[in-house]
């Protein structure tokens, strides 16, 4: 991918790392493949797409990634994927610090509920699961939301084209909560 797109283009300035591999895991019902699939793709595959665009990126790029609310506090039930968006925002601070000579800034966003197909597909999951309403889980994971209300994926699309202008050239080495108040509980 990245050697088809420099063919094309020759260099690359952002790169927005936004991958996400869910799965609930209970350490009490160990399922070791399930948390190396979430590691994988959430902590390796962002390793792996940034250490290859890098060569490709000027001075000055701009390196974005999405964590999440839950790379900032924890979750029952989903260690394997809180422990890799607490990793990516780490990922985000060290990388941001190897980088600065460049002028490279690098950033973590990190969104709560976003009205997504995977986050509906999440909540009826757990809707099926616990033999209720697809609604009724939605409400009680807004409940936890200050805002009250989901977000629509084109706010996180405005920070992160912020992120990458010329104006947020001196931010670097943040996680920044887009989450409607959510990180709060």
């Amino acid at each position: 991918m990245v050697a088809a797109f420099t063919q094309q283009q020759g260099k690359i300035d952002i790169l927005v790392n936004n991958v996400g591999a869910l799965g609930e895991s209970r350490l009490e019902q160990r399922d070791d493949d399930l948390w190396h699939r979430v590691l994988r793709t959430n902590l390796d595959g962002t390793y792996y797409c940034t250490s290859r665009v890098l060569p490709h990126m000027p001075d000055g790029g701009r390196v974005i990634t999405v964590s999440g609310v839950l790379g900032k506090r924890g979750f029952p039930g989903w260690a394997a994927y809180c422990t890799s968006k607490h990793g990516l925002i780490g990922f985000t601070r060290a990388l941001a610090l190897e980088l600065a000579p460049r002028r490279i800034t690098v950033n973590a966003i990190c969104p709560g509920w976003v009205d997504t197909d995977l986050a509906r597909g999440v909540l009826e999951g757990v809707a099926k699961a616990q033999g209720t309403s697809f609604e009724e889980i939605r409400s009680g994971v807004l409940s936890d939301v200050p805002l009250g209300e989901m977000l629509e994926a084109e706010e996180i699309a405005g920070l992160v084209a912020f992120l990458s202008s010329a104006e947020a050239r001196n931010i670097t080495g943040q996680a920044y909560n887009i989450c409607g108040g959510q990180v709060m509980h």
